[in-house]
This record gives C-alpha cells, structure tokens and sequence, in this order.
C-alpha cells in the first residue's frame, strides 16, 4: 500500500472495488468487493457498504455487507431476507423471453435467453435462490402462459 493509500485509509485497488460492487449483473463480484471493503472503516467504503445493505437484489451480498457495517460499529438496519418480486414484472419478463423463443423451445434453450437477454434478472435470482435457482426457474418457465 502506497504512502497516500495508507493516509486515508482506502484500499490500494479501491477504484476497481467500487467498480465491482456496483455490478448488477454479477453477484459473486459485489459480494467479493463487501468482503475487501470490509476491511477499511472509511466514510467512502461505508457509503457504499449501506448502499448494498438497503438496496442489493441478493439477500446474500447485503447480509454481508450488513455484517461488516455492524463490525465498523455503524447503526444499520437488518436486510429483511423476506422480499417481493426482486424485480418489478418478472412474469412479463419471463413471458417476453419465452414468445420469443420457438414454440416447442426447451427449459434450457429459456434459460439460455434468459441469460442473454436479462443477465441481471438471471444473476440476481440465481444468487437469491442459490442451489434451488433452477427448480425456481424451471417452475416459472412452465407457468409462464
């Protein structure tokens, strides 16, 4: 870490971690940065660790940012892991996705356009669900009229 880093307290890579922590179609990279952010208690880092905190899609990525606030010793709410639709009109998403495909398209061919299409509808529900994202996939792709 250079002299200038060390004097106010940010990461030497900060740039890039705010960068990440800012990526909706990735998940994994906000949940990564939270955890190296995490370890400098500066107002910059806590901006956007209460950013995460109140407004990530991915229950997962504001729990830990919850946690490493609360280690800072910042008074913040609790994420609630009870949540509405992360995204306002899914089933017209998902049906948009699905008449664009042809009639007799697969689960994985849906998914695939999903992924393509809406990649940040895609990552934020495969990091809500976790391990049962394709069963809750599957499921709203047949149900999809």
């Amino acid at each position: 870490m250079s002299t200038e880093e060390a004097s106010n307290g940010l990461p030497e890579n900060y740039a890039e971690l705010k960068k990440a922590a800012g990526r909706s179609a990735d998940w994994r990279a906000r949940l990564a940065a939270v955890e190296e952010l995490g370890n400098y208690p500066h107002r910059q880092v806590i901006d956007i660790l209460t950013r995460l905190v109140e407004s990530d899609p991915v229950y997962t990525v504001q729990e830990a940012a919850y946690r490493k606030l609360e280690a800072f010793g910042e008074s913040v709410a609790a994420p609630s892991k009870d949540k509405p639709e992360l995204f306002k009109g899914l089933a017209k998403i998902l049906l948009r996705i699905k008449k664009s495909l042809p009639r007799e398209h697969t689960y994985e061919e849906f998914k695939e356009k999903l992924k393509k299409m809406r990649i940040d509808v895609y990552d934020a529900y495969e990091g809500e669900k976790g391990e049962g994202f394709d069963k809750w996939l599957e499921s709203k792709w047949s149900s999809v009229k």
